[in-house]
């Protein structure tokens, strides 16, 4: 009952904190305009500057277990390519594969993990080495994912596309807008390698993980008040994130989108856990690390994820729903992943 009632602790603030942004803009307190703006800030500055004090605050130890480490980057990597994938193959909507592949794999490791593993060991345990591990590449594959995703099209919708352009061809247009607009369609037609390549060098989640390394790697600390200056600043990013969610939440998105949300739900939330848990116990992971690669794998979906996904072109709506649903369902798939574990004396 207390693990049910700490899950239910964690999660519903988050909750609350959206239906908040959904009651924000219903008494025209925000608008359409707040939640551009809103989410501009939090993809270009807030999120850059919490992944930078995040990595630069991290103490490399090669001599802590590096077997966990391995353990998170393998299951990580076969997780995001490995749903990937099956996304891309199977779901009929092809504009829908990176948010749905974002939903069902990114969990809120950091978020969420760290109180859920103080409240059973009264301590973080592994959950800042599964970070260490994880964080890093949770950000890197879901921009690439993303950024590659973002130019997929469904058949009908590319015939179109090359039907307008055929019909735009045959004009004769002279107006310098209408020519400059029918380049960039025909750009769109034919993105290229580069064109992937510079949407990752450029993101800036990229940048804001590439910059904190050196700090990491040389154990450079930053000046006080510059540190604490930047901490701030990233700290604003999930209270504006989970307001400008709920701002742009919409019933009908969620009806509209329910399927794939349901099914990004279910692969989050119950069936990576059941597969690589009792990978995890195999391997000879117990107690607190065990715990730890639970975190990973059964949180709700990432927060960022929305944000990202918004920024990056592709289906939002579906990261929104997929949000709200993981974080709903997390409070009771959650206990009983811990109740399992515990019943079998294995945390």
């Amino acid at each position: 009952m207390k693990d049910f009632i700490f899950a239910v602790n964690a999660t519903m603030p988050v909750f609350l904190i959206i239906i908040l942004g959904k009651i924000l803009i219903k008494l025209n307190v925000i608008n359409e305009q707040w939640i551009k703006i809103t989410d501009r800030f939090a993809f270009r500055v807030a999120l850059p500057a919490t992944l930078f004090i995040d990595i630069a605050d991290m103490e490399i130890n090669p001599g802590e277990n590096i077997k966990l480490v391995v353990f998170c980057i393998v299951v990580t990597t076969i997780m995001f390519f490995g749903t990937w994938l099956l996304a891309y193959l199977f779901l009929k909507d092809k504009k829908s594969v990176g948010a749905f592949t974002q939903s069902a794999v990114r969990g809120s490791a950091a978020i969420l993990g760290i109180p859920f593993a103080v409240n059973i060991y009264g301590h973080a345990g592994m959950v800042p080495l599964m970070i260490l591990a994880v964080v890093p590449l949770f950000n890197a594959y879901s921009v690439i994912i993303l950024a590659v995703s973002s130019h997929f099209e469904n058949k009908e919708d590319l015939k179109n596309r090359k039907n307008k352009i055929d019909r735009e061809l045959l004009k004769d247009v002279n107006l310098a807008s209408n020519r400059n607009e029918k380049i960039e369609i025909r750009k769109k037609t034919s993105i290229g390698f580069k064109d992937i390549v510079r949407s990752i060098v450029s993101n800036p989640l990229i940048i804001g993980i590439a910059l904190g390394f050196p700090f990491c790697i040389f154990q450079i600390k930053l000046p006080f008040v510059l540190h604490q200056s930047i901490s701030r600043v990233g700290d604003t990013a999930t209270a504006l994130m989970l307001i400008s969610l709920g701002a742009g939440f919409e019933i009908k998105d969620l009806t509209g989108k329910f399927g794939y949300s349901f099914v990004s739900t279910m692969i989050k939330l119950v069936l990576l856990p059941l597969i690589f848990i009792p990978l995890a116990v195999y391997f000879g992971f117990r107690n607190d690390s065990l715990i730890a690669i639970l975190i990973m794998l059964g949180t709700p979906s990432a927060i960022s994820g929305y944000v990202m996904a918004k920024s990056m072109d592709n289906d939002y709506v579906l990261m929104s729903s997929a949000i709200v649903m993981t974080t709903l369902f997390s409070a009771v798939t959650f206990t009983i992943w811990i109740f399992i574990l515990k019943s079998m004396a294995l945390i």
